[in-house]
């Protein structure tokens, strides 16, 4: 899965884009990123749960694979 960091995320960019933040800005979007990130991966996941044996062998993942990144916690990648 891909990494999302401040710049790569459309809802943060802006804020990402200034030349100089407030530290305790920096901190903030630091840990808006992490959310979204671990939000995105929760969703991915999810999402999983929801395919079909058919469906994952249409896109290269196994119903094992699946079942793996499916047990994860969504902290880890």
């Amino acid at each position: 899965m891909a990494q999302i960091s401040p710049a790569s995320d459309p809802r943060l960019e802006s804020l990402s884009a200034r030349q100089s933040l407030p530290l305790l800005a920096d901190i903030a979007l630091w840990a808006a990123a992490g959310v979204v990130k671990w939000d995105c991966r929760h969703r991915s996941r999810q999402a999983l749960t929801r395919l079909t044996a058919h469906q994952l062998k249409d896109i290269g993942i196994t119903p094992d694979m699946a079942d793996q990144e499916i047990r994860k916690p969504f902290w880890i990648p």
